[in-house]
């Protein structure tokens, strides 16, 4: 089962290094072709900027290939015989903690060096050595109470109940949803500052526009994030009654007010349409069938690797095969959110209007140096957002070939992101 196991893991790491050649491979051609969006040295420089963070993603992915090869034939051994607790639930909860300390050391210097070396140098990141080591610290205080909790109540439920895996399921889909309430007004406070919007025109508009989609917020918030980067971003953030609105400064900055109403609106559509519960009800797929998988394991895969069926052992091998399995998904996954961003963006035209809403994009575009183009392959697999050019043919702006002077590409991130880091 081991060798499965192995196998298996071994062509998904293929897959993704595939994936990234290719896709260095077809930037590093389309870079020095004429340029779209953007003058002919900001186009180079967003190619150089997507193909840097490329060969990081490689050797990353390498290095974590031959951490999980040390895990699943040594390392989960080793660390099982060095913790050595008699109680089952501490024992999974000491073991849980130095299976993730482990990982945090081994990805560290990649952090720092895109932090520190690739924003940095392509004039992104505004974050301090000191800035960086505060909120490590406050992340990690969260996860040590927090993930203790959560690890203490697995292992439990793991030691008490033959069919573990549902109970399992049912807490840590629960977990993803009181998180989601708590994060806006709770969590995020805790790395940045949010202050409500002062009273003016955008206040006001921005509150017609949720009155017209039917959203009640917890309040309308600007949050320092040029603290820690440039790049821009909106999102609606929290569940229930803790829904906000948030606008980055950055955004603020950037944008006028018709051009971040279009932005708010396209997020608005999101809400309207119910991509929220439709994403949630992805993950919670993605979960049951990864506790279904994880909790019927063989016997004989823990006696391969030299270890008991113990609470800790189970949860990591979760953890650790997790990417595998949301791998295998995500092409469903990502097209699902790319028709929702299409939608949003009819419904952001139509009430933000579509002159606005493709100035914001085209601003966005400045402000962030991501490449416009990507490999097939990378669309089909990771964009969660249509590609830029795609995004402003549908709504009517074909920019194919076109130079527009000084105008880069989109953000990329977040599942509600108005901005999409993938790209």
């Amino acid at each position: 089962m081991l060798e499965v196991i192995i196998g298996l893991y071994s062509l998904y790491l293929f897959l993704k290094l595939y994936i990234s050649v290719m896709q260095i491979g077809y930037i590093n051609e389309e870079k020095r072709k004429a340029p779209v969006l953007m003058s002919q040295e900001k186009y180079l420089i967003a190619g150089n900027y997507a193909v840097a963070k490329e060969k990081l993603g490689l050797v990353e992915t390498f290095v974590d290939y031959l951490v999980f090869l040390w895990w699943v034939l040594f390392g989960f051994e080793w660390l099982s015989r060095l913790v050595g607790i008699d109680d089952s639930v501490m024992q999974a909860v000491v073991f849980l903690f130095g299976f993730i300390a482990i990982g945090f050391l081994v990805n560290l210097p990649f952090e720092l060096y895109m932090k520190f070396k690739i924003d940095k140098n392509f004039g992104f990141n505004t974050t301090t050595p000191k800035m960086f080591m505060m909120d490590t610290l406050k992340s990690m205080a969260l996860f040590l109470v927090f993930g203790g909790i959560v690890f203490a109540l697995l292992a439990w439920i793991i030691a008490t109940f033959e069919s573990w895996w549902i109970w399992g399921f049912g807490v840590m889909f629960g977990l993803s949803l009181l998180i989601n309430v708590l994060y806006p007004t709770l969590i995020a406070p805790i790395f940045n500052t949010f202050k409500p919007i002062e009273e003016g025109e955008l206040r006001d508009e921005i509150v017609k526009l949720m009155e017209q989609a039917g959203l009640k917020s917890d309040g309308i918030f600007t949050m320092d994030a040029s603290k820690r980067d440039t790049r821009l971003n909106a999102y609606f953030g929290g569940l229930g009654k803790s829904k906000r609105v948030v606008l980055f400064d950055t955004l603020v900055e950037k944008l006028n007010t018709k051009e971040l109403l279009a932005v708010l609106a396209h997020e608005l559509g999101h809400f309207s349409h119910g991509d929220i519960w439709k994403n949630i009800s992805m993950m919670g797929v993605l979960l049951f069938m990864a506790f279904y998988l994880f909790g019927h394991l063989p016997e004989t895969l823990f006696l391969e690797m030299g270890v008991m069926r113990e609470a800790g052992v189970q949860i990591a091998i979760l953890m650790l095969l997790l990417p595998l399995l949301s791998f295998i998904f995500t092409p469903l996954m990502s097209y699902v959110s790319r028709q929702n961003e299409y939608a949003a963006d009819v419904y952001g035209g139509e009430i933000g209007g579509k002159t606005h809403l493709v100035s914001a994009l085209l601003k966005l575009i400045t402000e962030n140096k991501a490449f416009p183009k990507s490999h097939p392959l990378v669309i089909f697999f990771y964009y969660s957002h249509p590609p830029i050019l795609e995004r402003l043919k549908a709504l009517g702006y074909d920019a194919t070939g076109v130079v527009i002077g000084e105008l880069s590409e989109l953000p990329k991130d977040g599942i509600f992101a108005f901005i999409d880091h993938n790209q």
